[in-house]
């Protein structure tokens, strides 16, 4: 596959972060997924839970971390990850990179990702090891597609703010149309003109009254109307930005209900988080540690949006049944976690998990005994039958 050709990423020049709505979009997306909360299953590498949930490299806690790959990957529809490691080849971080230029080369039979960077530096690392974060990937193997398709919406974007300052600036200009009274030479037309303009029209002239001699047989002032921007043009590029980034004006705005959050979540934040999860956990276990159920996992128990009344439903609900621990309901709540907060309970009414299937035995005080009655005393020898036990 890779003797065919050279699969080569790089950024557009024109990007679409320059653009206010565009920006915004993006913005919205990346600080949504920033609260994404990053959980280790199993035992190896362990290590690196504490290090992704607080500070993944040396430059970005794990909110800039996520947001940095949330952005990169929006604009420039890739983003690498490439891992971080201490003197003797350990893994103690990643870092989401930024190269100006990145090509897929062969070496011993092996992909190497060739960097370029905006300096002129170039490096180079084993392609397995690598994250590589995609969307709109269809021609190649490797990376995501640029972002051409926006680029008609973009210039309509261009062109209709350069309308509004342009429209704005001749509506707010003062014009006359003078007829000229007698036949005159074109450059004394011209001094005529530039004569008119300084005696009536400069800020000296304060009266509010305009006065022509009889060079003139007639001026007329130009009425100038405010520009307005066709409301339903700037709707249709809202909606073509909307649409290629899969979000709405109430994402965008903060006012959101809690039906179009669940549907922004469903469709932008989890498929997200899905391949976060994937794409790190496989850069960083063997296939062998995958196998044995280890996992680098996005969680979105800090993106609960919902009314107290959902969040008090889900929070008995699944309290009840076992499903939610105290610290989970904390979460939901966005509350601090609690002590003893890791135990499990269902409605027994209140039974630890652990404590299930033992009954306890009142004492005289009206309080448990601690000693399950299905257990035969320590003291009785012999049980009903009266054979020994």
């Amino acid at each position: 596959m890779l003797n065919g050709y050279t699969p080569v990423f790089s950024n557009a020049p024109e990007s679409i972060y320059e653009m206010e709505l565009t920006r915004a979009a993006i913005h919205s997306f990346a600080s949504f997924a920033s609260k994404l909360k990053p959980e280790i299953s199993g035992t190896a590498q362990k290590n690196l839970e504490r290090t992704l949930q607080f500070k993944p490299n040396p430059f970005m806690d794990t909110s800039k971390f996520i947001y940095r790959i949330a952005t990169i990957l929006s604009v420039n529809n890739t983003c690498f990850i490439v891992p971080i490691e201490d003197e003797f080849g350990g893994l103690i971080g990643y870092y989401p990179l930024l190269p100006q230029r990145c090509e897929v080369v062969e070496y011993n039979g092996a992909p190497f990702l060739r960097y370029t960077f905006g300096s002129g530096q170039k490096a180079a690392i084993e392609f397995e090891r690598v994250g590589v974060m995609t969307q709109f990937q269809y021609t190649d193997d490797f990376f995501g597609e640029s972002n051409a398709a926006l680029r008609p919406t973009m210039q309509l974007i261009h062109t209709q703010n350069q309308g509004i300052i342009n429209g704005v600036k001749n509506s707010a200009s003062i014009r006359f149309l003078a007829k000229v009274a007698n036949m005159l030479k074109p450059e004394d037309i011209t001094k005529e003109r530039k004569r008119f303009t300084a005696d009536n029209l400069s800020a000296e002239n304060q009266s509010g009254m305009v006065i022509y001699d009889a060079k003139f047989a007639d001026v007329k002032p130009i009425e100038s109307k405010p520009f307005t921007v066709n409301a339903a043009q700037m709707a249709q590029i809202n909606e073509n930005v909307f649409n290629y980034f899969g979000t709405n004006a109430g994402i965008l705005q903060n006012k959101y209900t809690e039906d179009e959050w669940n549907a922004y979540y469903e469709g932008k934040i989890e498929p997200f988080a899905i391949q976060l999860s994937l794409v790190m956990s496989n850069m960083t276990y063997t296939a062998r540690e995958l196998s044995f159920g280890n996992a680098i996992t996005f969680t979105a128990n800090r993106l609960q949006y919902a009314s107290n009344q959902t969040k008090l439903n889900i929070s008995t609900q699944l309290f009840d049944r076992g499903l939610l621990n105290r610290n989970g309901v904390m979460d939901v709540w966005n509350m601090a976690h609690v002590e003893g907060g890791e135990k499990y309970y269902i409605r027994k009414e209140y039974a630890e998990v652990s404590e299930l299937g033992k009954e306890v035995t009142p004492n005289a005080g009206g309080e448990g005994t601690g000693v399950p009655t299905n257990v035969p005393a320590v003291d009785d020898p012999a049980g009903d039958d009266g054979k020994e036990v």
